[in-house]
């Protein structure tokens, strides 16, 4: 088989965004061929059904969605004996576990596969039993590749025996992941592992949708019940039986309810008793005269069917009877989906569940699961609050997060340009040859779905709760202003006629807040009523987006219905009576941008003269408040500051003034070095405003204003031609893909939308329309260079 991956890279450098401008120095189209490092993981794997199978399924497709041209992804799949599993193309081996001959096969094998360059283990005691348990150990030290290895189960105060087993394998490896906080403490406490070598990422888990429980209880026939379940591979440490003992005390409060125990036998059960639990069981629901209330959903469920019956659960129950248990995929699957979750004492339900975010009970205690159940269903706002809690504690484990952990994990461990791994000394092998990981993001598939469903028919809702349009924070010609640009920039590379649908939306929106004077009102309620906000906020900016995103429309006249930029240039016509009259500064900025991009199509010495009007105004502020090292317009950097320069260039392509291409070089270099270092972005505070002569607040990064950095970028490189400028534009929207402080997505690929900001600890999860629409155009901009996007 040969496992060398070669892509072809097009970079085919375009002047779509500005068709009268081109670049000094023609680019030709460029073709690179790199081959792939090779990354061998070494699991169970489906079609064979346990929970590390699906936790590697799972981890491989996040790693290939997000870097599939950083590397390539094998496996060598782990069986109990011989079996007759069919595997998936990207399985190169199996190892059959039982056979301690085979073990050493299979280092050898892998020693002298040229491909691989990291091996990464997946390890569970269960696992290699027997001869297995010695000879998986000879196979780490036979490797002379170095490896990872992930401990699914750390046991606290081991014996002698065991903690020499774990230290052997510490010792034969480069780095070992655990999954919770407490698990590493294990290690180091019990186990006297170095914490150096010991990697924390918790166990991922799936974006998801959260949509309409009541139309989900529908779609299952589950209509006005309450829903508890739990689910996973059935056994008895599962400790079903104790929600079963409680369900007559909630059932005496809660008639409606129904228990759901989602998931079939676990096939070693199965294998050594047959059903004989599940029996015991079902016995048991028909004792307690509770057959009406329980359901048994006796198969493997798809992942998306599994999500849906998770979302639609009122409160989810975790009741392991194993105090030792590290670590749970489907504790963190119910979380994920907003589960109010009433859970055991094990050590990861102690470390994500806190009074504000879940219950704990006692193993095998039922009157307390009945108490916790029935005090839940009561309370629905305590119920609300926990899912709320429980979601921001957990996206942060998503799959994109953990591909982001491992990666640079994997990176790490793979050494330094020069080839030589100097991990492999803590080996005991000698250095050898390693392929350096370079880190190069995917860029997501562009997805409207949640712009359009933020969009009604009057025009686009202005926040969300998570990713529910919230109806109650009402419309803003701001959001609408953006929305057209961004339909707009999707229209003219897709073709898409719904687009011209919700661009008709947006401009009638424009339309809807233009006063007979010619200026626009911003805020409207859910009942499109004026509100008392455009009495009490400045509405200097929200008119300059107006006119912006009008010139931009109108920009586009060959491409869009000629009604509908007919109908914007007499909106824009009415607006431009009070320009002349703007000293805001980026309001002034938005016009001159919605001006140059009117003329481009369609010269107008009105538009040309009003843009030399407000850009040497610019000039003039820029003059006043210059110093050496502080070449600004405004004796601080507050929001959308690069709009100032871009606006600046505009201007002098629009009219050849030679100040104003100077200005906008000097601020625009002034302003990247402000925000861009050797870690990536990190713009200015929405927290605190940098003022001149003091320093940058660290956190409280909005997604508009690396958006904006992006357009800028995009617009200096296209008049330049230089390399800066588009290096650092990829920089930039990584920070959406997770090169930010905390290595975590801003942007949501199940959902479409956007989060709202970055602050210290975490992120913000409401995607409003804001941050959902500066995140499309500007993956809309960086489409238009066709290259790898480079960490």
């Amino acid at each position: 088989m040969n496992n060398e991956i070669v892509f072809d890279v097009q970079e085919e450098l375009t002047t779509t965004l500005f068709p009268t401008f081109t670049p000094k120095i023609a680019v030709e189209p460029l073709v690179r061929k790199v081959k792939l490092p090779e990354i061998l993981f070494v699991t169970t794997y489906p079609p064979l059904e346990c929970g590390i199978a699906t936790y590697s399924q799972d981890l491989l497709k996040a790693l290939k969605n997000k870097y599939k041209q950083s590397f390539s992804l094998k496996v060598c799949a782990l069986e109990p004996g011989k079996t007759t599993h069919v595997y998936s193309k990207e399985v190169k081996f199996v190892l059959d576990t039982s056979n301690p001959a085979k073990y050493l096969e299979m280092a050898h094998s892998i020693n002298i596969d040229m491909h691989i360059d990291l091996v990464l283990v997946q390890h569970e005691f269960g696992l290699f039993q027997g001869k297995g348990e010695a000879a998986f150990l000879q196979f780490l030290f036979w490797l002379s590749k170095p490896a990872i290895i992930v401990f699914h189960t750390v046991l606290p105060q081991p014996d002698a025996a065991m903690r020499v087993k774990v230290q052997k394998i510490a010792n034969a490896c480069a780095a070992m992941i655990v999954m919770t906080q407490n698990a590493a403490q294990i290690l180091i406490e019990d186990y006297g592992i170095v914490a150096e070598k010991i990697e924390v990422i918790p166990h991922g888990t799936h974006l998801v949708p959260h949509l309409d429980k009541t139309l989900l209880k529908e779609k299952y026939g589950l209509s006005n019940r309450k829903v508890l379940s739990t689910f996973g591979l059935l056994s008895s440490g599962k400790g079903i039986e104790t929600t079963l003992n409680a369900l007559p005390a909630i059932i005496a409060l809660n008639p409606e309810i129904v228990f759901l125990v989602i998931g079939i036998t676990h096939p070693g059960v199965i294998k050594s008793e047959g059903e004989k639990y599940r029996n015991m069981l079902i016995a048991k629901v028909r004792e307690l005269n509770i057959c009406d209330h329980v359901i048994f959903i006796n198969r493997y469920l798809p992942l998306a069917d599994l999500l849906e019956y998770l979302q639609l659960t009122d409160v989810y129950l975790f009741t392991s009877k194993d105090p030792k248990q590290a670590v749970s995929g489907t504790f963190s699957y119910a979380m994920s989906c907003g589960c109010p979750i009433i859970s055991t004492p094990i050590p990861h339900a102690l470390e994500l569940l806190h009074e504000d975010t879940g219950i704990i009970i006692d193993f095998q205690n039922p009157d307390q699961l009945a108490a916790g159940v029935n005090r839940l269903m009561s309370d629905e706002n305590l119920r609300l609050a926990f899912r709320s809690n429980a979601l921001q504690r957990i996206v942060p484990t998503a799959w994109e997060n953990s591909a982001i952990a491992h990666a640079r994990l994997l990176q790490k461990v793979a050494g330094p340009a020069d080839g030589i791994n100097q991990l492999a000394k803590a080996q005991n092998h000698s250095p050898y040859p390693t392929e350096k990981i370079v880190l190069n993001n995917t860029l997501p598939p562009i997805n409207l779905e949640h712009i359009q469903k933020m969009t009604t028919d009057f025009g686009m809702i202005q926040f969300s709760k998570i990713n529910q349009p919230d109806l109650e924070s009402g419309y803003t010609i701001d959001d609408n202003a953006r929305a057209m640009i961004a339909l707009c920039m999707h229209f003219e590379t897709s073709g898409e006629q719904q687009d011209l649908v919700y661009l008709q939306i947006y401009l009638n929106f424009i339309q809807f807040c233009q006063q007979p004077n010619g200026d626009f009102l911003n805020y409207v309620d859910k009942d499109y009523h004026f509100t008392a906000q455009n009495s009490a906020n400045n509405l200097a900016d929200a008119n300059g987006r107006a006119i912006w995103a009008l010139g931009y429309l109108i920009s586009r006249r060959v491409l869009l219905p000629v009604a509908l930029v007919a109908q914007a240039e007499r909106i824009l016509q009415r607006a431009l009576l009070q320009v002349e009259s703007m000293h805001s500064t980026r309001a002034m900025a938005f016009v001159i941008k919605g001006l140059y991009y009117s003329n481009l199509q369609k010269k107008s010495l009105h538009h040309t003269r009003l843009i030399k009007t407000l850009a040497n105004r610019l000039v003039q502020m820029y003059r006043h408040e210059s110093e050496q090292h502080w070449q600004w317009y405004e004796g601080y950097l507050t929001y959308a500051n690069s709009i100032l320069p871009e606006a600046m260039l505009c201007a002098w392509m629009a009219t050849g003034g030679q100040v104003y291409k100077e200005t906008a070089q000097a601020s625009f270099n002034f302003l990247l070095s402000r925000t861009f270092n050797q870690n990536g972005i990190k713009v200015i505070s929405n927290q605190s405003w940098l003022f001149k002569g003091q320093e940058a607040a660290v956190y409280g990064e909005q997604p508009i204003d690396v958006a904006y950095t992006i357009f800028t970028l995009s617009k200096f490189y296209t008049v330049f031609n230089d390399e800066n400028y588009l290096q650092k534009m990829q920089i930039a929207f990584n920070w959406f893909l997770g090169n930010n402080h905390l290595h975590q997505i801003i942007y949501n690929p199940c959902t479409g939308g956007c989060y709202d900001g970055l602050e210290e600890t975490q992120v913000n999860l409401n995607q409003g329309a804001e941050s959902t629409l500066s995140y499309l155009m500007a993956r809309l901009t960086i489409d238009k260079y066709h290259n790898p996007i480079v960490k």
